[in-house]
């Protein structure tokens, strides 16, 4: 079967594959060991995460004078398909993804790259961003918490919610400061766990199995140098939403993949299962459903990788990001879903994969930013509202 899309992967197809032999070599079989909706331990986490760092996999983006391996963006977004459309529940984790490397990072102080950033992109390290607040969802800029500058340094409150890897080494917190102007402006801030003024909040647990947090900022004092940027910097918001850019058309690709592995199962399933003495395959209603996976799962991975080569070139406006999450994370659950129907209670059984599959795709539509949100960006780029 011939796939349109694949020719913006020609150029990576070494890499590709050689992902996806490291994948099926070492990660399956670690895998397998899980058990029915297991989850991977902190340890095993680490473990993938710094075995694919060695081979040049984890955060392959950024420069190889910081760990990385200084490939395109466009590369980096072709893996994360490679790893949804493998099947393995470990594949996500030897990809740098919330609790890898950020690139607000990059606009750290030269010491700040060196303890933070570095030892993040070869997978010793875990970092997670604490923005969402628990009166401020999608519109995640309404902060309420607020860094107050006091001699020598900062005072930080404030309540950040659904926190993915709370207990991450590094916390990226965004808060409000008061510029000298009068104005109010976000600016992140660096704080290591086991901060005094920091603490885990209430406990979250996800359809699918993920564990999110709540963080407390009690009066958390930090130095100068916990500061990331300068916050009178009218480019400090648009550094943030940059970061996200890049987050969601990762999040785009994960979710061609997933969808390109559902349709699989689909099709696979189809061609075996007999009904009335047929293949089921054969019944017009079944090819419906798969053929019309396929063409929206085409198109879809056609923008996702589209849109990562123009970040490449430097174009990266936020509505790019947003037009391929909309697009990959809607259809995705469509395509989950149809290769559920074609599966019937074979499929729905827990322990199946599209019955994992069904519970994490539907995380997708709201995490980087609800698909309301998505359409609220790209509408604003319309010039409409």
């Amino acid at each position: 079967m011939t796939e349109p899309a694949a020719v913006f992967e020609d150029e990576y197809r070494e890499l590709l594959d050689s992902f996806g032999s490291f994948v099926r070599r070492e990660l399956e079989p670690l895998a397998a060991e899980l058990g029915e909706g297991g989850h991977p331990s902190p340890d095993l986490c680490a473990y993938v995460r710094q075995r694919s760092a060695q081979l040049g996999f984890y955060a392959g983006d950024y420069p190889e004078s910081l760990g990385g391996s200084g490939m395109p963006f466009s590369a980096v977004v072709a893996l994360h398909h490679v790893a949804g459309r493998t099947g393995c529940r470990l594949a996500p984790y030897a990809l740098a993804g919330s609790e890898g490397p950020s690139p607000l990072l990059l606009a750290g102080t030269e010491a700040q790259v060196k303890r933070y950033l570095e030892p993040l992109v070869r997978g010793q390290r875990t970092r997670c961003l604490a923005l969402t607040e628990p009166d401020a969802g999608s519109d995640a800029f309404r902060l309420t918490t607020t860094a107050r500058r006091v001699d020598g340094g900062w005072v930080i409150s404030g309540r950040k919610t659904f926190v993915s890897n709370a207990h991450a080494d590094l916390v990226l917190v965004v808060a409000a400061v008061d510029t000298s102007a009068g104005h109010r402006r976000p600016a992140v801030f660096l704080l290591e766990q086991g901060h005094p003024g920091m603490r885990l909040g209430q406990r979250y647990e996800g359809m699918s199995g993920e564990v999110l947090h709540e963080l407390v900022l009690d009066a958390a004092e930090v130095p100068d140098d916990a500061l990331l940027g300068d916050p009178t910097d009218p480019d400090a918001l648009g550094a943030s939403i940059g970061s996200l850019s890049r987050g969601r058309l990762m999040v785009a690709a994960q979710c061609n993949g997933i969808a390109e592995y559902a349709l699989s199962l689909g099709v696979e399933y189809a061609r075996h299962r007999r009904a009335f003495g047929r293949p089921i395959g054969d019944y017009q209603h079944v090819q419906e459903h798969l053929v019309t996976s396929r063409a929206e799962l085409e198109a879809s991975k056609v923008l996702t990788l589209a849109c990562a080569r123009l970040v490449d070139s430097g174009v990266e406006p936020p509505e790019n990001a947003a037009l391929a999450k909309l697009t990959a994370s809607t259809m995705a659950v469509r395509v989950v879903d149809r290769a559920l129907q074609v599966h019937g209670a074979t499929g729905w059984v827990r322990g199946h994969p599209l019955e994992f599959l069904y519970r994490q795709v539907r995380t997708m539509t709201i995490i980087e930013g609800t698909t309301e949100i998505q359409k609220v960006i790209i509408a604003g780029a319309m010039g409409l509202g």
